[in-house]
């Protein structure tokens, strides 16, 4: 039972923690306080959950092994886990993505990417090593019956804030289901006129994820569309690139021809001198004279050959 009891306290403890991280980092990014997260009340769920998990995963192996490298492990994976399945849930219930790491590295779908696993394993080692020893110290200063109350109250309080933040969600589920925008943005405008007469409950929500992005069934349909014309386009630049190096090809070796025949007629004479050389030429009844002329020829073919391959490599280049 006291076991429970500690593991429902690092819960709202680790949510309250997590959601303080998310206030923080929106107010660096636009300026103003946001209350964020899919509840009223300062707690991440998403975090409490992802801690709980860390905790008793490590514990669970603390017989086998128990090091920081393993600990960091346990928590790239667990919290990856829950991040892709809370964004793959959340998505499709309320046909919106709530966090899209599409344009970052290593990204998975674009619901986790490398960096914030990476961040995932760095916060689990300090969840076991620092804030976790820290907290359980503090709940055994508290006595038992006093940690129970403690997280009834808060129980109460969460189960509260889950209902009515259940309603809220019926409603932007609908607005988004009815809605005939076939893009992000118009669908936004509309959830907010639909909440602008409502009370803050509705408002805050609305406020809290100022990036969010809806994915309703026109704008799946519109983005498939986009991909399939952006990979139409794709192969037929790659055809066209192909059906031009050909040409160029062509009419370099056209070119070549037209500027320099006496060049090419040249170098078919020397060709066939070197033939009827070789046919002739005798190495041992060949006087001084003969062998000398055979060495100049040779010379000459070596400074023709070096030219034409110098004037190749400017042509190409």
């Amino acid at each position: 039972m006291e076991y429970l009891i500690n593991l429902l306290l690092l819960f709202f403890a680790f949510s309250f923690i997590g959601w303080c991280i998310e206030v923080t980092l929106k107010y660096r990014q636009f300026h103003r306080f946001i209350n964020r997260g899919f509840l009223t009340g300062p707690w991440l769920p998403i975090y409490g959950f992802g801690a709980v998990l860390i905790t008793v995963s490590v514990q669970g192996i603390a017989g086998l092994e128990s090091s920081i490298g393993t600990t960091f492990v346990i928590s790239f994976y667990v919290c990856g886990i829950v991040e892709y399945l809370a964004s793959y849930f959340l998505e499709k219930r309320y046909h919106a993505r709530w966090w899209d790491y599409s344009q970052k590295p290593m990204n998975l779908k674009g619901r986790v990417w490398i960096g914030n696993l990476i961040l995932f394993g760095l916060g689990g080692i300090a969840i076991i090593e620092l804030a976790n020893p820290i907290f359980y110290d503090l709940f055994s200063r508290i006595s038992l019956m006093t940690r129970s109350i403690i997280a009834g109250l808060l129980s109460c309080v969460f189960i509260t804030d889950y209902i009515s933040s259940q309603f809220i969600m019926k409603m932007v589920k609908a607005g988004v289901e009815n809605s005939e925008a076939d893009n992000t943005e118009e669908i936004n405008k509309e959830i907010l006129l639909l909440f602008s007469d409502k009370s803050y409950f509705y408002r805050r929500f609305a406020d809290a994820y100022p990036d969010v992005i809806y994915r309703t069934e026109k704008i799946k349909a519109h983005m498939e569309e986009v991909r399939i014309e952006t990979e139409r386009l794709r192969a037929e630049a790659e055809v066209r690139l192909s059906e031009m190096n050909e040409r160029l090809a062509e009419s370099r070796e056209q070119f070549a021809a037209t500027v320099d025949p006496v060049g090419t007629a040249k170098n078919k004479m020397i060709s066939k001198q070197e033939s009827l050389i070789e046919l002739l030429y005798d190495e041992e009844s060949a006087t001084d004279e003969m062998k000398g002329l055979v060495e100049e020829i040779a010379e000459c073919k070596s400074i023709i050959e070096k030219r034409r391959i110098g004037g190749n490599f400017l042509w190409e280049h």
